[in-house]
């Protein structure tokens, strides 16, 4: 009883400082600290170590190269881009660019993970509405809207989400296996979220918008090389993926050969990066604007490269492997002293009364539990859980994918569900835009409720269906 106390203690004060995260305390490093504490008071042992490792190496792994090719091709201008030719799509039409936008984030969260959804696509919403004099209001619910949408969006491949990894790795879901479950669940998410997004701020988007103020989509492209291998990249990252689990090979190999890939095309030019001569043209950087002042390697457009790739290299989400690892073995702890077992016999009670109420009762559990502790601790505690109870067959496989919806679409009642959700609204404030914890709340809880049910519906319906 004494160490279920101290697992429990560890678990909540690992977490306060993960969420509050004080400067000069990274999540990786905090959460490996509440790991040794947690070895120390023998709530885990040494022996766990390897398990955990083998639980979310690849997950992490693969996320964190997902996320860096994201990373390399926004500095390309590839998500640019494809903002300004939706934007384009729109017409004229508000309503028309507000589903266009919507759409895009939806895609982008799918391909790129959540992450690169919310991070990447909205300051780029953000120059595109401030580029069309959008009022403030409707400007907001653009914003909200592309925040939202990337989390809710996140649903269909494995590798949309890191808590979609670590649970199809958990439980030994293949790629292709995944996908024929979720793709047609996250439609029906999308779709749901677009309906609940419209209904919330139709009204504060204006009928009209002026075409014409925003920049030609081509211009937008600052490494053609890069953008061209982007596509490229992509296409055999998509193949790669559905054969990687008949093959054996995990997810991360195929994650980090396109990773690499991508980063020695935005690296061809070394003497660009480092400015080792005067010729060179050298990238100077004031107030978050990229310029190149010297030599003649050329400017935007494409025919020379604007890319600081070490920057961004190190910019990438390396903090999350080590948490991964740190605040698993923590969770490990809640698991060697019993306290996921009362979890699981909730589960069980949800398995005895049918798909449906399983559906609902796991995914809704899993998402307030989300949305209290954040997404990441909270999908393993539910996967030990899940193992733990006495479910088989379909109430089994119905648990698995609900605790991905519920983890996917839980963080965006609170600030807290996700560590994305508090960057994202840390970038908003840098550009001048404030959405209160208050605020982000009381529209969070409105919006997610209702697409929780439709989703976590139609996860039941659809199992039943295809099983």
């Amino acid at each position: 009883m004494v160490l279920a106390v101290v697992a429990a203690a560890i678990f909540v004060a690992t977490l306060v400082v993960v969420i509050w995260q004080p400067k000069g305390f990274p999540i990786g490093y905090t959460a490996l600290i509440g790991a040794v504490i947690a070895l120390a008071t023998t709530v885990v042992g040494l022996s766990d170590i390897p398990t955990v490792v083998g639980i979310v190496w690849n997950a992490t792994l693969t996320f964190v190269a997902v996320v860096l090719i994201s990373l390399i091709l926004d500095e390309a201008g590839f998500f640019e881009w494809s903002a300004l030719h939706v934007a384009r799509w729109g017409r004229g039409n508000g309503r028309l660019l507000f589903v266009l936008i919507v759409g895009l984030g939806a895609v982008i969260a799918a391909v790129f993970a959540n992450d690169g959804a919310a991070l990447i696509l909205t300051p780029i919403v953000v120059g595109m509405l401030r580029a069309l004099n959008m009022p403030a209001k409707a400007a907001l619910g653009f914003i909200l809207a592309t925040g939202f949408i990337a989390d809710t969006g996140s649903l269909p491949l494995v590798v949309s989400n890191l808590v979609n990894i670590v649970s199809a790795d958990y439980f030994h879901l293949g790629f292709a296996e995944y996908a024929a479950v979720m793709v047609p669940v996250g439609v029906v998410s999308v779709l749901a979220s677009l309906g609940m997004l419209l209904a919330y701020f139709g009204r504060s988007i204006p009928k009209r918008y002026d075409v014409l103020a925003l920049t030609r989509p081509a211009a937008a492209v600052k490494d053609r090389a890069t953008f061209r291998a982007g596509w490229v990249v992509l296409a055999v990252l998509l193949v790669g993926y559905f054969a990687a689990d008949p093959l054996g090979v995990p997810l991360a190999a195929v994650a980090g050969v396109g990773a690499v890939v991508i980063v020695l095309v935005a690296a061809r030019q070394p003497a660009f990066l480092f400015a080792r001569h005067a010729a060179s043209p050298v990238l100077v950087t004031t107030g978050g604007t990229a310029t190149v002042t010297g030599g003649s390697g050329g400017t935007g457009g494409g025919s020379g490269r604007l890319i600081p790739v070490w920057k961004t290299i190190r910019e990438a989400p390396w903090q999350i492997v080590l948490f991964s690892i740190g605040m698993y073995l923590v969770v490990y702890g809640l698991q060697n002293q019993g306290l996921t077992d009362y979890l699981a016999r909730l589960f069980d009670v949800f398995g005895d009364h049918g798909v449906l109420v399983t559906a609902l009762g796991v995914g809704f559990t899993i998402a307030i539990l989300a949305s209290l502790m954040n997404n990441m601790p909270t999908v393993l505690i539910a996967a030990l859980a899940i193992g733990g109870a006495g479910e088989t067959g379909l109430t089994h496989e119905v648990m698995i994918y609900a605790n991905v919806i519920g983890s996917d679409l839980g963080p965006k009642i609170t600030p807290i569900g996700s560590l994305a959700t508090l960057l994202w609204l840390h970038v908003l404030d840098r550009k001048g835009i404030h959405i209160g914890w208050g605020q982000y709340f009381r529209t969070g809880i409105v919006l997610t409720v209702p697409v929780l049910a439709v989703t976590l519906t139609a996860l039941a319906g659809w199992l039943t269906l295809i099983r």
